[in-house]
């Protein structure tokens, strides 16, 4: 099969690699779509700390069911068009017998600590493998995971009908969290410094939109989510927390990052901050609401590469073109 491989931190390669075979209760999926994000750059570069190398990437991802393992008993069939859960939890942690298994001690995940699936196939559990309603495309079988997450992070955050939410950073991730927030009964407002992705927030939900905090005048919300993972932006969002509200740090950054917090400002207006880690119960739950139309995913995908177009997908999430790309395993030249 044709493969992504990064061979270690600044260094990949495109080319043939042997086809996978499935394991016991593992299906082998061909790869229609798999969308490129953050971790992928970390990857790339070698920030990603769970990462081995050499590894092929790629976990946001759709395709169709091509072969089957022993023991499956999914009801999976060869021939299903099928949107993927990355997550790999160990099943006997501590976490994982808590029932959070997003920070199981052993945690992994397609595409971040096993190969995935910028490659024409990928073999995965079966009970990770959630079939696509006929009318959903590929495309759209492939923003299910990064949906996934936005639902965790909404339920993290503890939102009621009528509050305020304000979101920092609306790249793909942060329009997913406009629209949920929206659906779930808030006043959003959205800031970026990019004014067509505001056009996109407000297409998506979003009642306010601005170029910066400050332009903001002061105004403080129920809700904060940061989704920039820049230790000055959170710092300054901080500030946008109304008396008894929460902050979501959703963004990821760099481990070594630090931001200043009053602790008597914490305590005194009962302020709560919270973290939200991947993928939780939630993969379902972002397939029925794409699927249903409740969160339209149609204008996201805005750039698509074939395998071979690796290199310029990474370099354009990394200069922040347009909202989402996606790589097309299976197309050969330009798509």
């Amino acid at each position: 099969m044709r493969a992504v491989q990064v061979v270690k931190p600044g260094q990949f390669e495109v080319g043939q690699f042997p086809d996978p075979t499935p394991g016991k209760g593992q299906v082998v999926v061909a790869v229609e779509a798999c969308g490129v994000c953050g971790t992928d750059l970390h990857i790339a570069d070698g920030h990603f700390a769970p990462t081995p190398y050499p590894i092929i990437p790629g976990h946001e991802f759709s395709g169709t069911v091509v072969a089957l393992g022993d023991e499956v008993s999914t009801g999976i069939a060869v021939g299903d068009r099928v949107a993927v859960d990355p997550s790999l939890f160990c099943g006997h942690c501590p976490a994982c017998r808590r029932g959070r298994g997003n920070l199981c001690a052993n945690w992994g995940a397609t595409g971040d600590t096993v190969d995935g699936a910028f490659a024409e196939l990928v073999a995965v559990p079966a009970g990770q493998a959630y079939r696509l309603p006929d009318h959903l495309s590929f495309e759209q079988g492939a923003l299910v995971e990064p949906l996934s997450c936005a639902v965790h992070g909404v339920r993290r955050l503890g939102t009621e009908v009528g509050e305020s939410a304000l979101v920092v950073g609306v790249g793909t991730m942060g329009l997913l969290l406009v629209s949920l927030l929206q659906r779930s009964g808030l006043d959003v407002t959205a800031v970026d410094r990019v004014p067509a992705k505001l056009e996109l927030a407000g297409r998506m939900g979003a009642s306010t939109t601005a170029t910066s905090l400050e332009e903001l005048d002061g105004r403080q919300y129920d809700a904060v989510v940061d989704v920039t993972g820049v230790a000055p932006v959170i710092e300054e969002a901080l500030g946008s927390v109304a008396r008894g509200g929460r902050f979501l740090v959703f963004g990821v950054a760099p481990e070594e990052a630090r931001v200043a917090l009053s602790p008597f400002r914490v305590y005194n207006e009962e302020i709560t901050v919270v973290g939200s880690m991947a993928v939780l119960h939630s993969f379902g739950t972002a397939l029925d609401l794409i699927a249903s139309g409740a969160v339209d995913t149609s204008r996201l995908v805005t750039h698509r590469f074939p395998l071979e177009g690796y290199p310029d997908a990474i370099e354009t999430v990394r200069g922040g073109a347009g909202v989402k790309s996606h790589v097309l395993p299976q197309a050969s030249g330009t798509v």
